[in-house]
């Protein structure tokens, strides 16, 4: 399927409504809380905690890169674990920019250093969403059983409401919608522009459906524990940099990753925004359930937010940049391998 150039404006559409949901969102996280507090809690952090977070965040980068490799191999693309890292940085790097836009520039990333097709690429990346919703549901298990008080006052307070009666409807529709694809399919195929479709989804679902095939499962469930458990310490260590979160379990930190993905969901850049006010709402649920002030919960939160935030921005930015000059390497030696 060709590519059609990038539409400008829309780019530029894109970028402004993610920027205001990331405003709003922080308007609200600020919104009555006093920020000299928070500057206090930073000012007093302890940083070297701070670092060694930003070692597992670095390591859940190698573990997905070295992990992808074995989702693409079942169809027969043998990538190196270097060239499969920097497409996921350079990836990470892009959705910075434009919220969701990361899954296509890494698929088109690696497509410019190793051949793999883009729609075969992109349909391993959704299979990853799927594999990590998966793993974020097992943290949310963790956290029903050992902080159940928490999850209530966290809904509570954030004023989200769920109507099963609409997950229903969406769940049929894309059941049915699926169904009559693949009815449909060959018939559709015949059609010139409709089988360029058809051919581009049928790759995404060779992409979805490389699990079944995996040569490797042990090592895939292993490097997915590692990418989990390595986002888990990420998160958790950060609040040993505050004193007043320094006595927070295990448990708490099953909370705390649940919470902070719920936030990185919101189409906001980078998370801004989103993340502060789902901390805020999430350590006031924390502080609430141990009988403690849900105004210190709040400020506590946001001061978390405001050192884990910039720690994941910070990773993003430095092995995005570095991906940029290691993917034109990579292209620049596979056109020179191709003319020897």
């Amino acid at each position: 399927m060709e590519k059609k150039a990038a539409n400008p404006l829309k780019s530029i559409i894109t970028i402004v409504i993610s920027l205001a949901f990331a405003g709003f969102f922080l308007w609200l996280a600020l919104k009555g809380l006093d920020f000299k507090v928070i500057q206090k809690s930073l000012a007093k952090a302890n940083y070297l905690w701070v670092l060694f977070a930003s070692v597992f965040g670095i390591l859940a980068y190698w573990f997905r890169a070295v992990r992808w490799n074995l989702l693409l191999e079942p169809m027969g693309y043998s990538i190196s674990n270097s060239n499969s890292l920097w497409s996921i940085s350079f990836g990470y790097l892009m959705n910075l920019t434009i919220p969701r836009s990361g899954e296509v520039a890494r698929a088109t990333a690696l497509y410019g250093v190793e051949n793999v097709p883009v729609d075969k690429s992109f349909g391993t990346i959704i299979l990853e969403r799927v594999v990590d919703l998966l793993c974020m549901l097992g943290f949310l298990g963790l956290t029903l059983i050992f902080k159940y008080e928490a999850i209530l006052s966290f809904y509570r307070n954030s004023g989200v409401t769920v109507n099963p009666n609409k997950i229903l409807i969406v769940l049929f529709i894309l059941a049915l919608g699926t169904i009559l694809f693949f009815v449909f399919k060959r018939r559709l195929a015949n059609i010139p522009f409709l089988g360029e479709i058809i051919r581009f989804i049928d790759g995404i679902f060779q992409g979805l459906t490389s699990i079944f095939k995996l040569k490797q499962k042990v090592k895939f469930i292993l490097y997915t524990l590692g990418i989990w458990i390595s986002y888990y310490f990420a998160a958790y260590l950060v609040c040993f940099a505050l004193p007043e979160t320094s006595d927070f379990t295990i448990a708490d930190g099953f909370f705390i990753i649940v919470v902070g993905t719920l936030g990185m969901i919101i189409p906001a850049s980078g998370g801004i925004g989103a993340f502060n006010l789902a901390m805020k709402f999430g350590f006031m649920a924390l502080f609430i359930s141990v009988g403690k002030s849900a105004v210190l919960g709040g400020e506590m939160g946001l001061t978390y937010s405001f050192i884990s935030l910039p720690l994941q921005i910070v990773i993003m930015l430095v092995m995005g940049l570095i991906s940029i000059p290691m993917l034109a390497k990579a292209r620049n030696n596979k056109v020179s391998d191709k003319n020897l």
